[in-house]
């Protein structure tokens, strides 16, 4: 998923010579904090509702060319990339650029979730797991065949290196809810498991034996 594929079209721009006034306006009605500024339709940066409502001396928006942030992606950097970018920013949009440094639009904070949350199959059920283990060690093609000797496959997964210890986190996401036949293979060849979570047989046999309870005291 590239940065120009979830561009926001209804996000407007500013211009030179929009009045402060007007553009505290345009930044309201859209209710975001941050807009892209253009002189003739060529980019000059982004400007933050803060700088808007702290301008001192300064009729229109080119008189505060000196506040924009020059920041900004292009269109065939992924969207990860566009999320790193705006979170390190810590500004509510990011625009887009050509290859030839046009102006194309922009791609704002919570859009940029949203994807995230595709990206991740948050919408998707299934067991999740937390591992952790030395870098060295870790192979992806051993896990997702224990989790395969298990009638299930790995639909996610995502690590990084834990500053404190050192260590590689693997989290994965697997396409079934019941996860303790596969915690118990885990544990079995020593993957020390952080957390996991889904459903797990025993707490499903419990469920079932209520139900055959509560339907044999209502014969």
């Amino acid at each position: 998923m590239l940065a120009s594929e979830i561009i926001q079209p209804s996000i407007p721009v500013l211009h030179y010579d929009d009045t402060i006034n007007d553009a505290i306006d345009l930044l309201q009605q859209n209710n975001i904090d941050h807009l892209a500024v253009l002189n003739n339709d060529s980019y000059e940066g982004l400007l933050s509702m803060n700088e808007l409502l702290s301008a001192e001396n300064a009729d229109i928006v080119s008189d505060l060319s000196d506040k924009f942030m020059h920041i900004s992606v292009q269109q065939s950097q992924h969207f990860l990339t566009a999320l790193k970018v705006i979170n390190e920013a810590g500004i509510s949009a990011l625009p887009v650029l050509s290859q030839n440094k046009e102006y194309i639009g922009v791609v704002t904070h919570s859009t940029l979730v949203q994807n995230l949350g595709i990206f991740l199959s948050t919408d998707m059920p299934g067991g999740l797991f937390v591992i952790e283990t030395e870098k060295h060690k870790f192979s992806i093609g051993e896990l997702c065949r224990l989790v395969e000797t298990n009638d299930a496959f790995v639909t996610e997964i995502n690590t990084y290196i834990e500053h404190i210890s050192g260590q590689l986190i693997v989290t994965f996401k697997i396409n079934k809810t019941e996860v303790s036949d596969i915690l118990a293979t885990l544990q079995r060849f020593d993957y020390n498991v952080r957390y996991y979570f889904g459903e797990e047989l025993f707490e499903n046999d419990l469920r079932a034996n209520y139900d055959n309870l509560m339907a044999y005291l209502n014969v």
